[in-house]
């Protein structure tokens, strides 16, 4: 399992700045904006504030912000809250004050990001919240947007969530179907024996979905075991028999419902695909200032 800090660090300037630019380019396209142009003169300047529709947790700032400085480079844009703060239903999240066909050109563009993001850092919350004082961190997989990873792990960490892999380059991760390929679980674990130089020192962890699988696994030098789609009883079971030799951690049908249950198990770790598969984005609004 690669943990990493659930604590946000700040988004990379330029990963923000490439994403914001394909995202406008895609709203613009060659024409640009056609009615707000032929609506609001170039000089004319304005303000605004983002305020939130239904209370949760803020993510993406920094991908608003860079929108509508994109547009405007003088934009003044004033955080209310940081990424990772708690807003309310009505409450503001930043003021901001920028030429008028800026936020007006902006604003769809910033508040997905905000929403979508913003969405993952509230589910997040919410099974993090669920699992509070049993020692389980609340993890996301890759089952991201293409092209939106990178900004949809941030969002989980500003949840309080931890990240697993970033993709496939960074952890060992024998899925079964790894195993079906190689031929079983000893000839899959056996492949990696050989590897020497910088693989060798990365983390290994292995899928398994049923006792005897995580009792041969157990036989090789692995540093994570994921249990898979196991019902509480096996979970515990599994727990014992591996008695803190490797790390542990749970996937498979977790919801807010059962996550409590999961985690009194004893594992360490419980992965969760909704949280960047099936967030609801959180709503806000664009208020213009008279």
């Amino acid at each position: 399992m690669s943990e990493k800090s659930s604590f946000p660090p700040k988004l990379p300037p330029l990963l923000v700045e490439r994403e914001v630019a394909a995202a406008l380019d895609e709203d613009l396209g060659a024409a640009g904006d056609i009615t707000t142009e032929a609506i609001v003169p170039a000089d004319a300047q304005g303000e605004a504030s983002i305020v939130a529709r239904k209370a949760g947790v803020v993510a993406g700032l920094d991908l608003a912000e860079a929108t509508f400085r994109a547009l405007d480079p003088n934009v003044r844009f004033v955080r209310i809250v940081e990424d990772g703060g708690k807003v309310g239903s009505g409450d503001t999240i930043a003021h901001i004050s920028a030429k008028t066909r800026a936020l007006l050109t902006g604003e769809r563009t910033a508040l997905n990001f905000l929403g979508r993001l913003s969405g993952i850092a509230t589910l997040t919350a919410s099974f993090v919240k669920a699992v509070e004082g049993t020692g389980a961190r609340i993890a996301c997989t890759r089952k991201t947007t293409p092209g939106l990873r990178v900004f949809e792990k941030y969002a989980v960490r500003s949840g309080g969530g931890i990240n697993h892999r970033f993709g496939l380059y960074d952890a060992v991760l024998v899925k079964d179907n790894h195993i079906a390929a190689a031929g079983g679980l000893a000839k899959a674990l056996e492949g990696l024996r050989a590897r020497s130089g910088i693989l060798a020192k990365i983390k290994i962890e292995v899928e398994v979905d049923t006792l005897g699988q995580l009792e041969e696994a157990l036989r090789f030098p692995i540093d994570a075991v994921l249990l898979d789609n196991m019902d509480v009883e096996t979970l515990q079971k599994a727990v014992k028999l591996v008695a803190g030799r490797v790390a542990t951690e749970a996937s498979g049908g977790v919801t807010l419902e059962n996550v409590r249950e999961i985690a009194s198990t004893g594992v360490e770790a419980i992965s969760v695909g909704a949280l960047t598969h099936s967030p609801r984005s959180l709503d806000s609004s664009l208020e213009w200032k008279d």
